[in-house]
């Protein structure tokens, strides 16, 4: 089928059923996301989209089938074919005795197109049956969708249609399905019709309208006068049969005044033979091109065979079909050896049963279709006759055709830029999430924008601080790819716990790790989010082994809790940086911390208490650059699981609870705050980040972060000794 088709049913289905539905038909069906309308795809494709519809919706194929029946008229309509479907017919039997010949028209366009054929029956009491004829089997029901569809909008009708026979003919070629539907129509709606009081009036005005003319019909004299009584009977009989004016009678010839020789001229190409199918009468181009038919008492289906409609080549068949258009084809294997080589002709026409003569007339022109095909059969223009149209029509449809091989390069151009623009919206994509995962993402917007984006004051966020135990030594020890894939998994690890706290990650230099909670989207519950991620990080830890020991390698955690100056430093490599003696503090709780432990601050222990943490007491200890300071352990969420504070599926308790039914398949285990459902949206967040003022001396605060972090670090034996190369954590940022 043409994609023609296909689109007809795309569109069917995301007008009625959304456009999820198409998209799940598609991935079950596995094919492209357009159609292209003058390409031919293979029925295959349009019987399993409509297999996988009936699935999908949970309907039957008739329905489905009379659905798409009523839209393919509709879309058929919206695609330019109206009015030429009006002026079919005047009424519903007219409108399909003509469809063979639309098929026919559109054929001329549609090259490969298998189109099935119909055939009335009238009958009394305004009934019909439709005889349908295709080479595809069980679409029959579309044929009901259509023809109510059309009663209803060109004639204003009712109509029900009821199968009633179906079986399959054995053709030339392959086997047709026959259907026979009773078609009843009745009046669709009631607005011609007069209601009984009004035409009850409207018969007595005109009944006293035509006593009126009577008395001047009497009154007026015998005499002859410009207006004769026959003029006024006329009048009368016109004023109350107004119909009667449309009738026609013609008036044939006693004998036909047109010589045998004439008629075989002017009409070249036509066939009169009788009920044996013996060949009468050719016209002479006819002759011309098959010199056969000049044989005395050939027969006709010696040298041609019916192409349309599919029918059996005999006087009986041809009858029933007579309203049809007839297509002929030439046999190859009976021409004569020079025309062997060609195209075989084919002729197009109308059959006239001559019930004088027992004979069928032929009037057919050849069926060509483009000047290529009058060349390839090594005909010219002027073998046909003048009158015939065919000669306007070759000439006219080789413009449509160039019209149409342009159409189709566009609609090729066109799809071929629909899947670049989706290739690109995909790498838009993951260029977006790279850059949301090195940048903050209305940061990153502003940036991508042109804008600067303004430093921003935040009041109250908390920070953390970690790094491996003894990382120096491992590094003596080991291959650097050795340190590399260490580091990889255990970043990987904390990057996958970012997302499961909703933190966000700073930077990471060597073995350190920074992340914010509260940064860049103010959230109330910053410190509770990071308390949970240094339990996670601790957990995670467990996992990456000392590539020295083989043991579980050790960590070490600092959590502080203050405001903070946050904001993008650089043109050519951007960076979102925090300043502040928070940053400061941070650094020296991880500094002076123990393997294996959180250490707290007094405001981050503040910020903590009441919410559900195990706490111990540290004690006083020296920290440089602030003195003395008591500080704290976080030990345990007392509330939280395991699973929770990793974000791992949830464990169950016993064997019996992992087989019971309904625990196959585990839930992810999500750790729940009080303002999940109240964070601030992105848009606000950028904004109060915008809209915040920096403090008066930010240089100051950023200078005091640099000095403490250049100063010398604690005396415990556990912490980390840094390289001489290795930076410093006093400048830790996001590089884009």
């Amino acid at each position: 089928m043409y994609g023609f088709i296909n689109t007809c049913l795309q569109s069917l289905v995301i007008e009625k059923f959304g456009e999820e539905t198409w998209e799940k038909l598609k991935a079950r069906v596995d094919v492209q996301d357009a159609f292209m309308t003058y390409t031919v795809y293979d029925d295959v494709i349009t019987i399993k989209l409509i297999q996988e519809a009936c699935s999908v919706l949970g309907v039957s194929m008739e329905a489905i089938l009379k659905l798409f029946g009523e839209y393919f008229f509709k879309f058929c309509k919206m695609s330019g074919y109206d009015r030429m479907l009006r002026t079919l017919g005047g009424n519903l039997t007219e409108f399909i005795e003509n469809l063979d010949a639309l098929h026919s028209y559109l054929a001329l366009s549609y090259q490969e197109m298998n189109a099935p054929s119909f055939r009335v029956e009238r009958a009394a009491d305004e009934k019909m049956l439709l005889h349908y004829y295709s080479d595809r089997s069980g679409l029959c029901h579309i044929v009901p969708g259509i023809i109510e569809a059309v009663a209803k909008d060109f004639f204003d009708v009712d109509v029900t249609l009821e199968i009633l026979d179906v079986h399959q003919e054995e053709e030339r070629t392959a086997k047709k399905e026959h259907v026979v539907f009773l078609i009843v129509q009745k009046s669709h709606r009631q607005m011609r019709r007069a209601k009984p009081k009004d035409s009850q009036r409207d018969q007595e005005a005109l009944e006293a309208a035509f006593l009126r003319m009577k008395e001047k019909y009497l009154s007026v004299s015998v005499c002859p006068v410009k207006k004769s009584r026959w003029e006024v009977v006329r009048r009368i009989v016109m004023f109350g049969k107004r119909h009667l004016r449309n009738t026609f009678e013609p008036i044939y010839p006693e004998r036909l005044w047109i010589e045998e020789r004439t008629f075989c001229n002017a009409f070249p190409f036509h066939l009169v033979f009788d009920a044996s199918l013996r060949v009468k009468q050719a016209g002479v181009n006819i002759q011309k091109y098959i010199p056969g038919l000049r044989t005395p008492k050939i027969r006709l289906d010696t040298y041609f065979s019916i192409v349309h409609p599919p029918v059996a080549f005999d006087i009986f068949s041809i009858c029933q079909f007579i309203n049809s258009p007839f297509v002929l084809k030439a046999r190859g294997e009976r021409l004569p050896e020079a025309g062997r080589s060609r195209p075989p002709l084919k002729l197009r026409g109308q059959m006239i049963w001559m019930e004088s003569t027992r004979c069928m007339v032929y009037l057919c022109s050849p069926k060509l279709r483009s000047l290529r095909e009058l060349e390839e059969r090594q005909m010219h223009l002027s073998d046909i006759a003048p009158h015939d149209t065919t000669r306007d029509l070759i000439l006219l449809n080789q413009q449509r055709l160039a019209e149409m091989e342009l159409s189709n390069q566009l609609e090729r151009k066109k799809e071929e830029l629909r899947v670049l623009s989706k290739h690109l919206a995909i790498e838009k994509k993951k260029t977006e999430a790279l850059l949301y995962a090195m940048l903050p993402k209305h940061v990153a917007n502003q940036l991508k924008e042109g804008r600067k984006v303004a430093a921003g004051e935040f009041k109250t966020c908390t920070i953390l601080f970690s790094d491996v135990v003894t990382f120096t030594t491992i590094c003596a020890a080991c291959e650097p790819i050795q340190i590399v894939n260490m580091l990889n998994s255990m970043y990987s690890k904390f990057d996958r716990l970012t997302s499961v706290h909703d933190v966000y990650k700073v930077e990471t230099i060597g073995d350190a790790y920074m992340v914010v909670g509260g940064v860049p989207v103010p959230i109330g519950s910053h410190a509770q989010r990071v308390a949970n991620f240094a339990l996670g990080m601790r957990l995670s830890a467990k996992e990456v082994m000392n590539p020295v020991t083989g043991e579980p390698i050790q960590i070490r955690v600092g959590i502080h809790t203050g405001p903070v100056l946050a904001g993008v430093v650089g043109d050519k490599m951007p960076r979102y940086c925090l300043f502040g003696d928070t940053v400061n503090t941070a650094s020296r709780m991880e500094s002076h911390g123990l393997p294996n432990k959180v250490h707290l601050s007094p405001t981050a222990y503040r910020a903590l208490e009441n919410q559900g943490f195990e706490i111990t007491e540290r004690g006083e200890i020296e920290v440089k650059g602030k003195g003395k300071m008591t500080t704290y352990f976080l030990i345990r969420n007392v509330n939280a699981s395991e699973d929770e504070l990793m974000g791992r599926p949830r464990t169950p308790l016993h064997p019996e609870e992992a087989s019971a039914p309904g625990n196959q398949d585990r839930t992810l285990a999500v750790m729940r705050y009080a303002d999940s459902c109240q964070r601030l949206p992105e848009g606000d967040a950028a904004r109060a980040s915008d809209q915040s003022t920096p403090r008066e001396s930010p240089a100051a605060s950023g200078q005091d972060s640099v000095e403490a972090a250049n100063g010398q670090r604690s005396s415990d034996e556990t912490k980390t000794q840094r390289l001489p190369g290795e930076p410093l954590p006093s400048g830790f940022c996001a590089l884009l």
